[in-house]
């Protein structure tokens, strides 16, 4: 595997999804292209879809079955699930967006999930995301993606602070984006125009700021990948190639991304709904599987809860639990914590070190400080809502919830490694 061309590959990736949407759209046009066929949750389900996926709003699930075409009782084949999620920590627009403030015309942004927020300050933004607008009797929805530099939020001048070394950001006051002179410009009127809407039909939205910058391979030697949303983007792309590149196994190779991880996963598409669930046991009984069947499947599977990992920091190694620091460029991370911020046991910590074993690749161990609070994954969430063995893994990085972000090049082509290996045990 070409390590370099695996990251400027997650580069593009992550440069076409802007958004959650963007995300599964990018991810269903290479299941696409692989002959995978997408089916509809509303509509009765096929017996026959082998390779398929499914979209509910932000999150997609994609499965290759080509096992079952090989084996005796179908309808008890386990799944290998590797999981992750689409969202990303930025800043999303209010309801009434469009302020006047010293003569400009700004837009009212709100933070979502733990956005750092100093560095969406001086950036040049670009907006993206959905809309809902009525057709005729019906509403109907369309994605957006405005990648000209429409928003910007200025930092304050170093004068105006009052002891030159920097400002405490209200997420309220301080994180609005100018743009425009106008003292009638419309935000939403100018992304429905964008849109090919009449603005006077739009409903609804959801729409976010995203850094325009391309992503770009960087370092002295090219070592690096600096690109925005990295969490949790670099899992969905690794994730992906795993799933196309695998050979098929004994068991259902599954990957499930799912929307709102940052806030929580409390939705109708969120790693604590009934997303997973529910198509999993439709695939059981497609094959003519019921109830039981398909709980004996659960209960011999096993997810993977990728999510990227904390990278010691050169000028803050201290930060890091003693013993267990994490090299940028030192492949995947199992991730362990005693009071299950993440999913991983003894069991589940086996099966991912196997896989890496079997891909060839180091396995790096990451405990969290225990003097400072630990972040979650859908790890956890997973777990508990489907009885499933889950291990929380993920990959390096720098700078996490920063509005740009830092990893390896050769972690990358790693960490997808490692997870098709997991996804052919």
């Amino acid at each position: 595997m070409d390590t370099t061309a695996t990251a400027v590959g997650l580069g593009g990736f992550v440069d076409a999804s802007p958004s959650p949407f963007h995300v599964c759209a990018s991810v269903a046009e290479s299941l696409d292209a692989a002959d995978y066929t997408q089916v509809f949750e509303a509509q009765p389900w096929p017996a026959d879809v082998r390779r398929g996926y499914v979209v509910r709003g932000g999150s997609i699930l994609a499965w290759d079955a080509a096992v079952l075409d090989t084996v005796a009782t179908p309808t008890r084949v386990p799944f290998r699930i590797i999981g992750g999620h689409t969202d990303s920590p930025n800043l999303r627009l209010k309801q009434y967006p469009d302020r006047r403030a010293a003569g400009l015309s700004t837009v009212a942004l709100e933070p979502y999930g733990g956005a750092w927020l100093n560095s969406w300050l001086d950036r040049d933004l670009g907006l993206s995301g959905r809309l809902a607008y009525a057709d005729g009797s019906s509403v109907a929805h369309a994605s957006v993606r405005i990648d000209d530099p429409i928003l910007r939020v200025p930092q304050l001048a170093i004068h105006l602070s009052e002891d030159r070394k920097g400002v405490h950001l209200d997420p309220q006051r301080h994180v609005d984006a100018l743009w425009s002179l106008d003292e009638n410009a419309s935000i939403v009127d100018v992304v429905a125009e964008r849109a090919g809407i009449d603005p006077a039909a739009i409903l609804g939205w959801e729409l976010m700021a995203h850094d325009v910058t391309p992503s770009r391979i960087v370092g002295g030697g090219s070592e690096f990948l600096s690109a925005p949303r990295l969490d949790n983007q670099g899992t969905c792309y690794a994730g992906l190639r795993a799933l196309l590149d695998a050979q098929p196994g004994r068991s259902v190779a599954v990957l499930a991304l799912f929307d709102h991880e940052e806030v929580g996963s409390g939705s109708e598409r969120g790693a604590s709904s009934d997303f997973l669930v529910t198509v999993l046991e439709r695939l059981v009984a497609a094959n003519g599987g019921g109830r039981d069947e398909f709980l004996q499947a659960m209960a011999a599977s096993v997810c993977a809860s990728g999510d990227m990992a904390h990278a010691t920091h050169p000028n803050y190694p201290d930060r890091h639990e003693h013993g267990h620091q994490i090299a940028v460029g030192g492949g995947p991370v199992l991730k362990v914590n005693q009071n299950l911020r993440y999913a991983s046991d003894a069991t589940g910590e086996a099966e991912f070190a196997m896989a890496c074993r079997d891909a060839d690749v180091p396995l790096q161990r990451y405990v969290h400080r225990a003097d400072l609070p630990c972040g979650s994954t859908i790890g956890p969430l997973t777990a508990t809502r489907t009885g499933l063995l889950t291990v929380d893994v993920g990959a390096p990085q720098l700078a996490m919830h920063s509005c740009r972000e830092l990893m390896g090049v050769d972690d990358v082509a790693m960490y997808s490694k490692a997870l098709r290996a997991f996804l052919e045990r």
